[in-house]
């Protein structure tokens, strides 16, 4: 796992150049919305590309 490429590219893709909100809880939560939105570009551009590989568990077909 590259940790600095997660950086970069939330730094890059998202424009993110500082924290917005004071505080120690309100840094964490900032963060953790960056985290969640870097994920969900990640799981966006696999889904457009249809690389989404094999699922960790078996998916049951079911109705």
């Amino acid at each position: 796992m590259q940790a600095e490429g997660a950086f970069f590219r939330i730094k890059d893709n998202l424009s993110f150049r500082r924290f917005l909100s004071k505080g120690q809880a309100n840094i964490l939560t900032e963060s953790i919305v960056l985290a969640m939105a870097h994920n969900v570009g990640k799981l966006h551009y696999k889904l457009q590309a249809g690389r989404l590989g094999q699922p960790m568990l078996p998916v049951s077909k079911t109705a």
